[in-house]
């Protein structure tokens, strides 16, 4: 087979990001990959690692975590109806902006976070 060629019925997985518009870019979602901000099947991913129907794909982006299943695997982007029939969204809802403005909001100069704010903070965000 030749070299970058993956298997019938597969797709790297930074390419099949890409192409169900998950990401705006290719190099985004190969970035991610890298950072390990990927898990196909709960394992951390490289961006040429393939994934298959049926896999689950775990990515965080924008300030969200997205689980998706893959229904079809694509290595060139899709119009966005064919996109949507490409995978199944299993994400939690995004947080609402009321939500989102309520967690880290700081008062304007009042300086330095102390560790017992950073505390506070942490134990916000994990809720």
């Amino acid at each position: 087979m030749a070299e970058g060629a993956t298997e019938p019925g597969t797709a790297r997985v930074d390419a099949w990001i890409w192409s169900v518009r998950l990401t705006k870019t290719r190099s985004i979602a190969a970035t991610a990959c890298r950072a390990g901000h990927v898990k196909v099947n709960g394992e951390r991913a490289k961006p040429a690692q393939s994934v298959k129907a049926g896999d689950e794909v775990r990515l965080f982006h924008a300030g969200r975590e997205r689980i998706v299943v893959v229904r079809r695997p694509v290595a060139k982007r899709v119009g966005a109806p064919v996109a949507a029939e490409c995978f199944i969204d299993n994400s939690p809802p995004p947080p609402t902006p009321v939500e989102a403005a309520a967690v880290g909001i700081r008062d304007r100069g009042t300086g330095r976070p102390t560790k017992r704010d950073r505390r506070e903070l942490d134990q916000l965000r994990r809720r």
